[in-house]
């Protein structure tokens, strides 16, 4: 696959850290509009009390409006284990395109099952406005972005490249952070290899951001690194590491992780493209199946 890299544009990038989940926002203006996307965006959610808010939400909008932006896209890397989207809340006050990869379906089929939902849930990917395959193109204002399918930490990941900006969702993270886990439903540390690979790939001086960060050994938190700096000093891929060393560190650490606390809230929200399941009398209700994850 060739992709249409073009690194002549510079967008403009806002990023918006979550502190109660590590994720990374990212408002990315096209330089030459007055046009933006939103990628990864975060719903907040008191697990324990079941009371969902939209302060980390609100706050993109505000920006947004503020500065008289038109938001083109609400784009997701994935369906997130770790986080709930606010794209539906964020479409509803400003518009735009809610846009994942196509294989959300898979992810769809393998937690439908899990969460033992009935007919009524699409399968299909219905509930996204597009479905990005590999090197598929989208606009944003006049600048043109393009999505890279790269699985492995889930089956439907995609890193999304705008000018030369790429946005990698957990495919990486910081150099002195490594990589995403891959022993999610779906997942695989030689896809994930792969993927990062392909990343890799992409011109050194490309900027990379990162969806999470969780501030290795007490540093301050970051998010923006570029592929040379990935290539020389990331701690699992990085110096030229093999893809059988990798897979195999990957395997055995994936093995002593716990489980993301907001995984069950996550994925039942996340593969609806952000919308809260209801009950048969259309209450907003989740489920917590046992000895399923």
């Amino acid at each position: 696959m060739t992709y249409p890299v073009n690194m002549s544009v510079t967008p403009v990038v806002s990023a918006h850290f979550d502190e109660a989940t590590n994720t990374i926002s990212y408002i990315v203006r096209d330089p030459s509009s007055t046009h933006c996307a939103i990628i990864d965006s975060v719903m907040d959610i008191d697990y324990a009390a079941g009371r969902i808010t939209y302060d980390h939400a609100d706050k993109l909008i505000e920006e947004i409006t503020s500065q008289g932006l038109t938001l083109d896209w609400i784009i997701e890397t994935h369906v997130h284990a770790d986080h709930l989207s606010a794209a539906p809340y964020i479409q509803s006050k400003l518009g735009g395109k809610i846009g994942v990869g196509e294989k959300i379906m898979i992810v769809q089929e393998t937690f439908g099952k899990v969460f033992n939902e009935g007919t009524e849930f699409q399968r299909d990917g219905s509930q996204f406005d597009a479905l990005f395959k590999d090197g598929d193109t989208y606009m944003v204002g006049n600048m043109q972005g393009f999505a890279m399918f790269t699985p492995g930490h889930t089956p439907a990941c995609m890193v999304h490249v705008m000018g030369d900006a790429a946005f990698a969702g957990d495919t990486l993270f910081m150099p002195d952070g490594g990589s995403a886990r891959a022993d999610f439903p779906g997942g695989d540390a030689g896809e994930l290899y792969d993927s990062i690979q392909k990343v890799l790939s992409l011109p050194d001086e490309m900027r990379l951001f990162m969806c999470h960060d969780y501030g290795p050994n007490g540093r301050a938190i970051e998010w923006e690194t570029t592929v040379a700096e990935q290539k020389a000093d990331n701690i699992h891929v990085g110096g030229g590491k093999s893809r059988e060393e990798f897979i195999k560190f990957r395997t055995e650490r994936d093995a002593q992780l716990d489980m993301p606390k907001l995984i069950i809230p996550s994925l039942q929200v996340n593969m609806r493209a952000g919308e809260v399941p209801t009950d048969k009398d259309g209450n907003p209700m989740l489920k917590v199946p046992v000895n399923k994850l």
